[in-house]
């Protein structure tokens, strides 16, 4: 495995791990626990669809694992978001976990953008 899918392999693992630590430390309200699941299932999602990208058939098998690595992160922000316009969480705790959702939709932005011109090409 290369060194940039394994380093990312590694990233989005820690992204779990993360989310995992932070559902955590949420209170234990109703509101807590049902907002908590859904973060806990789509920020633990993001790692087992790039471990499935990265072992795809051709290349919109890749495209589209990666889409749905997307679509967990997409997911995991939004409830970021009510956890945080909840007050069940403050903006501050949960600024770094954001933008480290951001940067790996970044990542795989650009790595759909390369296949999709490598495969035109």
């Amino acid at each position: 495995m290369k060194r940039s899918q394994e380093n990312l392999r590694v990233r989005t693992q820690q992204f779990a791990l993360r989310i995992i630590g932070m559902y955590a430390a949420l209170p234990e309200s109703g509101v807590g626990f049902v907002l908590g699941n859904q973060i806990l299932r789509s920020g633990t999602s993001v790692g087992a669809h790039y471990a499935e990208a990265s072992r795809a058939k051709s290349r919109p098998d890749f495209v589209n694992k990666i889409e749905g690595a997307m679509q967990e992160l997409e997911e995991s922000t939004y409830w970021m978001d009510l956890l945080v316009d909840a007050k069940v969480l403050t903006a501050a705790k949960l600024s770094a976990l954001q933008d480290e959702a951001s940067e790996l939709m970044a990542i795989f932005v650009t790595m759909i953008k390369r296949t999709k011109q490598t495969s035109a090409a």
